[in-house]
């Protein structure tokens, strides 16, 4: 088990230094000149140069990516061109918004959509199933920012239940910080319960009919038991697959969430980054998604060994 979580753990390097290079470029090549931005529309060309060199943009391309790689190594992200701030500062301040979303997000997903798709397998074929496969067609369908817009219509705007915009930090207090997520977590959790769902129910219906489960009805146990306890545990390893890949998914998500709701995460960071043409915000951002990206699946495999017990590594 410890070798083989070291050798994960190597590999995610050439993984990483991949996606290093492949943003580094982009953000090099793709038209758009971050002291053009930070000069302004009235500077002049001399003004931009000066910038530029402060920046250290004015070397060659190779020069300036193994500078960045040479401090990343020594745990220096730089210094963001926009916010003047270490790209670290603004990441610290800007995780506790992201993560509070991203955990209330699957929490809700997990309760939602596990016992919708254990009855909609137990249901096969019924109005009920009929419902559960419905909603996971729509929760694949509709886009995160409509579900986010039409959330905040009724609950916001016409009943005033929640906030309409913004995000209360944990530390001005429990009730405030999570009725500051109640609506962004709902409008990111829709397409994730109804692939948790979908899953669920696809993964209950293959175990329904093995002889486990005859055997386990005939002793006399519940349906509930049967279902929850015996089904549900044997069709757990591809669930907590999907589950998994759904965290990894979130990343994506909340960058169109925070933006909705004006929710001052890393999504919302990401997207002020990318438009001031920011490039030390943007790489960290980027790379950090992508090591936490790894470090997920990297954990979904190990979970097999508990859902499982005849894998080993």
């Amino acid at each position: 088990m410890v070798s083989y979580i070291l050798r994960r753990l190597a590999s995610t390097i050439p993984v990483l230094l991949t996606v290093a290079v492949m943003v580094f470029l982009m953000l090099r090549l793709t038209p758009g000149d971050p002291a053009a931005v930070i000069a302004g529309d009235n500077a002049t060309a001399q003004q931009i140069d000066e910038i530029r060199t402060k920046l250290g943009l004015n070397q060659p391309i190779v020069s300036q990516f193994f500078i960045w790689i040479a401090n990343m190594l020594r745990g220096d992200l730089g210094e963001s061109f926009f916010f003047r701030k270490t790209v670290w500062e603004l990441i610290a301040d800007r995780v506790e918004p992201t993560l509070s979303i991203a955990a209330l997000t699957i929490i809700i997903a997990v309760i939602i959509a596990i016992p919708l798709g254990v009855v909609a397998a137990y249901k096969q074929g019924t109005w009920i199933d009929r419902i559960v496969m419905g909603f996971s067609v729509i929760g694949f369908s509709v886009p995160v920012f409509v579900i986010g817009y039409l959330l905040v219509y009724i609950f916001a705007i016409k009943l005033s239940w929640f906030p309409v915009q913004g995000y209360q930090r944990l530390a001005n207090g429990v009730w405030p910080w999570f009725m500051s997520l109640v609506l962004p977590a709902f409008t990111l959790s829709v397409i994730y319960i109804a692939l948790i769902a979908r899953m669920t129910r696809t993964s209950v219906l293959e175990v329904l009919s093995e002889d486990y489960i005859r055997t386990a009805r005939a002793k006399g146990q519940t349906e509930l038991r049967v279902l929850f306890h015996h089904a549900l545990k044997n069709a757990a390893v591809p669930i907590a697959t999907v589950v998994g890949i759904g965290i990894a998914l979130l990343i994506g998500g909340v960058v169109v969430t925070e933006s909705v709701y004006s929710i001052p995460g890393l999504g919302r960071l990401t997207v002020d980054a990318v438009l001031a043409r920011d490039f030390p915000v943007i790489q960290a951002i980027i790379l950090l998604f992508s090591l936490v990206y790894v470090l997920i699946n990297l954990l979904v495999d190990l979970s097999y060994t508990i859902f499982d017990p005849r894998i080993r590594y």
